[in-house]
């Protein structure tokens, strides 16, 4: 018995040793599980009470006579325990936090793991950042991988390019078309994609030759004003997809250069843009090419769908095609996150109050100056410093050059026609400025588009005449908006803004070179009989470039110019009216100088520029004319008039002429348009 009872003790003692080793944490842990086990053995035991109390005394003596060698080895046990739970239980939190995070993902029903699309597409997205769809391309995916013809519409910068590329892509290496792709040396094509301009073309190039390439599939990209024979060439040694304009695309295919035979897939992108652009015969040339149109699949992708897409669509897409779209009803929209501003400016005043606005409202960003004519760029870009032009006359290898210098932040300020309006991904642009209001309200949403992208804000300046105020009202009508009418930035206000930076380039001059200009600062200090922070100023003034800041006028934004209201106690119906009032007091040259003249809202008064040397004679002549007549400096613009086309000529009985009126700066005629003979040249 008493042999049974110590191998009964070492079995307990094992089992104990065993028992701390998986549970034992801390001393107070140990002392709670060793409570559990003896209730757990009185529970479980058979016998009666009294052997149970002799084996436990027993298994009392026993354990304090190995107390010491029990506890050096429970000691070390327990840290190496200790380490190890501690190891797992890090393990096990770091397994949560994943799983914790591949849900989040997974709960995103446009994630990138929710569609059918293979390793090496998620692959390049996620190389891109790219971890769930955007709305347009997670609604269009799965019918265009199953082989739908579709008409795809969303506004501009909502991602339409991914919505074609991805499942097209994904079709010919997995999909329905790969069994129809033909491979080998002079292949046809299976894929052919039109779009408007040769950037877009480019761009939308890149993206099958990004992603397309990942899979092996070839592009290649035709546009005009490229030679015809590298083109050749590359369709000659066969491609998977051809990127391109229509007129280009039309002239290989006459030529014989491409085969349509075999393709599967064409896309027209920017559709009412071609339509726009004058397109109209090209595309619908190219589209009647293919032989048996219900064995190709056409997505046709546009902002809006004037006729001409519509009739597109159902000449040559399949009558249950399918339609996704993202706007709806609804107006066109400008961008929420852009602010929107209009500012008065003539066309003497632009070259110089375009680098304030820059100076003002650019935080150091990139800045898109839009203009109506290619002239207008190629002008404009020759009078502001560090600026580059980009329309349709310049060589398509310089346009290519400018895009990567701008992008790459070799220069700040591009100066554009509707060429960078659509689809360009430039990023940073933190300004716009259109030189005139667009004619074309789509256009204004899509120019000021240009900023505020991916969540990012910006500003939108628009300057304008007088005359084009009915239009300015239109744009906010239909585009959603409201502007903010502003005057120009004033040259004391460009001084401070520029000041700032000058004063930070101080700072930054190496302690080193100061010992050097000591000898003179405290002479300059002693002689000049000025305080320290006016020579500190004037030093800022000069590193800024300001020896002096002239008046600009808030009517037309011109240099040495002020704005002055004019009051006379009646109603004031025309400008004519207003110069009739001038007479009476002023000399007829001086009338002769005034710079524009307009109306204000109330019907009260009008406001007009003189030059800022005139002011003191003009303010002079107002206050000794006996009556009701009141003639002030114009601290902030007063609510002009937007007058209807009728009311822009009167005869002016002195020079003899009809002359057009505005809030122009023609010298022949009071207020004349931009000419100086008052002509409303358009500039």
């Amino acid at each position: 018995m008493p042999s049974l009872a110590i191998m009964s003790d070492k079995k307990e003692e094992k089992k104990m040793k065993k028992m701390k080793a998986l549970e034992l944490t801390t001393p107070e842990l140990e002392s709670k599980k060793s409570k559990k086990e003896s209730k757990l053995k009185l529970s479980d035991s058979d016998g009666d009470e009294s052997s149970e109390k002799k084996k436990s005394k027993k298994k009392d003596k026993k354990r304090k006579a190995s107390e010491s060698e029990e506890e050096a080895k429970s000691d070390v046990s327990s840290e190496m325990v200790e380490e190890s739970e501690s190891s797992k239980s890090e393990k096990k939190k770091s397994k949560k936090v994943k799983v914790g995070v591949e849900d989040v993902v997974v709960d995103n029903p446009n994630a990138v793991s929710k569609f059918r699309i293979s390793d090496p597409l998620r692959e390049q997205l996620k190389k891109k950042g790219i971890e769930a769809l955007f709305p347009i391309q997670a609604m269009t995916f799965d019918m265009v991988l199953d082989g739908a013809d579709l008409v795809g519409r969303a506004r501009t910068g909502q991602g339409k390019t991914l919505a074609f590329v991805l499942p097209i892509l994904e079709s010919l290496i997995n999909g329905p078309a790969k069994s129809k792709r033909k491979n080998g040396y002079g292949r046809p094509p299976s894929v052919l994609v039109l779009l408007p301009t040769r950037e877009l073309a480019k761009q939308v190039y890149s993206d099958f030759e990004s992603y397309g390439g990942s899979v092996g599939l070839s592009s290649c990209c035709i546009y005009g004003g490229d030679p015809y024979a590298p083109q050749e060439h590359k369709l000659k040694r066969g491609v998977d997809i051809i990127v391109g304009t229509p007129g280009r695309i039309k002239d290989h295919l006459e030529k014989g250069h491409l085969d349509l035979t075999y393709l599967q897939f064409r896309v027209l992108d920017e559709a009412d843009e071609m339509l726009r652009m004058g397109f109209v015969e090209e595309v619908e040339l190219i589209l009647g090419k293919v032989e048996d149109p219900k064995k190709v699949q056409t997505l046709l992708f546009s902002a809006t769908l004037p006729t001409w897409v519509k009739n597109i669509a159902a000449k040559f897409l399949k009558p249950d095609r399918e339609l996704i779209d993202l706007v709806g009803n609804d107006k066109m929209k400008a961008s929420n996150s852009v602010r929107h501003i209009a500012l008065p400016c003539s066309r003497q005043a632009m070259s110089r109050l375009i680098p304030d606005i820059i100076s003002c409202y650019s935080s150091a960003g990139s800045t898109i100056i839009f203009t109506e004519t290619k002239d207008h760029a190629s002008e404009l870009s020759g009078l502001l410093p560090a600026s580059r032009a980009l329309h349709g006359d310049i060589q398509q290898s310089q346009r290519e050059v400018t895009l990567a210098g701008f992008r790459k932040g070799k220069f700040n300020t591009l100066v554009a026609t509707n060429v960078a309006a659509r689809g360009l991904d430039i990023n940073d642009v933190q300004l716009i400025i259109q030189c005139e209001p667009p004619r074309d309200v789509e256009d204004y949403i899509h120019r000021s588009g240009r900023t505020g992208r991916a969540g990012n804000s910006g500003v939108a300046v628009t300057l304008y005449e007088s005359r084009k105020k009915a239009t300015l009202t239109r744009i906010e009508r239909e585009a959603g908006i409201k502007f903010e009418h502003l005057s120009a930035p004033q040259p004391d206000d460009i001084a401070r803004a520029v000041g700032m930076e000058a004063a930070g380039k101080i700072t930054e001059v190496c302690d080193s070179v100061v010992p050097a200009f000591l000898a003179a600062a405290k002479e300059l200090l002693e002689s000049s009989g000025v305080s320290a922070e006016v020579l500190l100023a004037k030093a800022i003034a000069k590193t800024a470039g300001f020896t002096e800041i002239k008046k600009r006028s808030l009517l037309t934004s011109m240099e040495n110019f002020v704005t002055l209201h004019l009051e006379a106690g009646k109603p004031m119906y025309t400008p004519s009216f207003a110069f009739g009032i001038l007479r009476r007091f002023l000399p007829e040259d001086k009338v002769e100088s005034i710079q524009g003249m307009a109306l204000t809202a109330d019907g009260q008064g009008a406001v007009f520029d003189v030059e800022q040397s005139d002011v003191e004679h003009f303010i002079a002549a107002g206050q000794k004319n006996a009556g009701s007549v009141s003639l002030e400096v114009v601290k902030e613009m007063p609510k002009l008039q937007e007058r209807e086309p009728m009311q822009r000529r009167f005869t002016n009985n002195r020079s003899g002429g009809n002359n057009r009126f505005g809030n122009g700066n023609g010298r022949g005629g009071r207020g004349g348009g931009f000419g100086r003979g008052g002509g409303g040249k358009r500039w």
